[in-house]
């Protein structure tokens, strides 16, 4: 009996110390795995998603606010703050969109029809100094608005009633739905904003509320890495498994590559020489974007690469397999349009977008220096220096310097002068002109050829190097006001072909995307166009 009684207690004890071992691991277990290490290639410079559009800003207001509608894990729009997906009346200009009445910013202030209205109007204010406007050109009287001839309170937006918007278009919009989907679109607590100024709004933590999964802690505005936690007004708050996100700006691939290998990033973005090394990592995933990196060419009165023989001759010279093989080797591929492969199947001919309008990607050294020799004497000049100005990222850095050693060693009687710039320096710089050649990057905000073409027509914010060309504005004009797809798509393949003729930029290569993923890291969904949304991953 003794020693039956004695097995007992043993086992009793046994047990015990198994379930606090358990308790204590799980305990452990759920602490380590409710925050996510993310980076950022960039700085965050503002969240005000009316007046930037960089993609530091538009990949955190994807994890932190919702518009009428997002995209789901098979880039298909669904409903967001929106009730249901609204289908168009008044032979498709108008839209009566109902609102969920349970949506909530982060301070508890309900989001309401009115905030929509009141963001939106700031997106195309030009008091506001807006960069991404031509995205509302459709919409009843923006582009009126835009131009400052008519008030912002014209647009066509409005709300009925506190849950209920109703938005009237000035033609039917094909892509309109996922055209709603960007964080241009966003709304605003208007409350919120008009109490701290809208000069403060989405300066710092302190100055932002969001009404989506997270909200944002620990910015300052100017720090390089802040901290997202969930929040607790969010009306579907008990489908977010993650308790933070953490971001931390990191420029070189060596160091993402090292916080990656000693667990303190999570999902770390790698390219050039480091990607090359890592392409049978068990932990490398390729992801496909719709995404071009390009270089923007000053074409302003007076600029040299104005000329269009010296800008084709440019373009002539760079050898863009060499670039994506030797330079990258990260699987990006070379670019023979603005309009990345994947972003869209024309629905008229049944072929990728891209790979039907692609001209050829091969340089052609030759050609580039007749070309090069004409556009000199047509300008009067017997040489020019270029500046090409770059991000201060470890990608752009070598691209540029790639570039720079292109042109001089092919083309005669040339200087490139290069400069890597932060984020905001680089874009204070395009805004003003003063560069020849600006390594830049279209990652698409919703998946149509016109989200790229659109931003190229003349006067659009978005067009620092100021191409402009009359025929080109008139296809995308002639698309955008399109009753059939047939119309559409041929008006939009006659632009890419255009723009291309005219060298109105240089593509460079179609970016192939290299994730470093910690195993176990599970509902991440990688948007081809748009931004990776983490707001339903969590740890298996």
């Amino acid at each position: 009996m003794e020693k039956k009684r004695l097995f007992k207690y043993m086992f009793t004890a046994l047990i015990a110390v198994l379930f606090l071992s358990s308790c204590s691991s799980r305990k452990s277990f759920s602490k380590q795995k409710t925050t996510l290490n993310l980076m950022q290639t960039s700085d965050l410079t503002t969240l005000d998603n009316t007046n930037q559009a960089t993609m530091s800003e538009f990949s955190t207001l994807t994890n932190l606010d919702e518009g009428l509608y997002k995209l789901n894990s098979k880039n298909e729009v669904v409903p967001a703050i929106a009730k249901t997906i609204a289908k168009p009346t008044n032979n498709g200009k108008t839209y009566t969109i109902n609102l969920r009445k349970d949506a909530r910013w982060s301070n508890g202030d309900k989001v309401t029809a009115q905030d929509f209205v009141y963001s939106w109007r700031r997106s195309v204010d030009p008091a506001n100094k807006p960069v991404y406007t031509y995205v509302f050109s459709g919409i009843k009287n923006a582009d009126a608005v835009i131009a400052g001839k008519i008030s912002p309170s014209k647009l066509g937006i409005k709300a009925i009633g506190k849950y209920k918007l109703e938005i009237i278009l000035e033609h039917p919009m094909q892509s309109f739905n996922k055209l709603v989907t960007m964080p241009v679109f966003l709304p605003q607590d208007k409350v919120f904003v008009q109490k701290i100024g809208t000069k403060k709004y989405g300066s710092n933590a302190k100055y932002t509320v969001s009404n989506g999964a997270f909200k944002i802690t620990k910015w300052t505005g100017i720090n390089d890495s802040y901290l997202l936690v969930k929040n607790k007004y969010y009306y579907a708050k008990k489908r977010v498994k993650l308790n933070k996100i953490s971001y931390t700006t990191i420029k070189d691939d060596n160091t993402a590559y090292n916080l990656f290998k000693t667990n303190k990033l999570d999902d770390a973005t790698v390219s050039g020489v480091v990607a090359q090394g890592l392409q049978n990592n068990k932990n490398l995933k390729k992801v496909s974007r719709a995404w071009t990196y390009y270089l923007q060419v000053n074409q302003s009165k007076g600029s040299p690469l104005a000329n269009a023989k010296l800008r084709k001759a440019v373009s002539l010279v760079i050898n863009r397999k060499e670039l994506t093989q030797k330079v990258l080797g990260d699987g990006s591929t070379p670019a023979g349009s603005f309009v990345s492969p994947k972003t869209a199947i024309d629905p008229t001919t049944g072929k990728d977008f891209s790979t039907e309008t692609a001209t050829s990607m091969q340089s052609n050294v030759k050609e580039a220096k007749r070309l090069w020799k004409e556009g000199l004497s047509e300008i009067g000049k017997s040489s020019v220096t270029l500046s090409l100005i770059a991000e201060d990222t470890e990608t752009q850095k070598k691209v540029a310097e790639y570039i720079q050693s292109t042109v001089q060693s092919n083309l005669s009687n040339v200087s490139v002068k290069v400069q890597n710039l932060p984020a905001k320096s680089l874009s204070n710089k395009k805004t003003a002109g003063e560069f020849d050649l600006s390594l830049w990057y279209w990652l698409a905000d919703y998946a149509d050829p016109i989200n790229y073409l659109g931003i190229l027509t003349t006067g659009n914010s978005m067009n620092p190097g100021k191409y402009s060309d009359s025929v080109f504005d008139s296809y995308l004009a002639n698309a955008q006001t399109a009753k059939t797809k047939s119309i559409y798509w041929a008006n939009l393949r006659d632009a890419e072909k255009k723009l291309q003729k005219t060298t109105g930029i240089v593509p460079l290569y179609y970016v192939k995307e290299d994730h470093l993923v910690q195993s176990g890291l599970s509902g991440v969904v990688y948007h081809t166009a748009g931004f990776a949304d983490y707001t339903r991953s969590y740890w298996k």
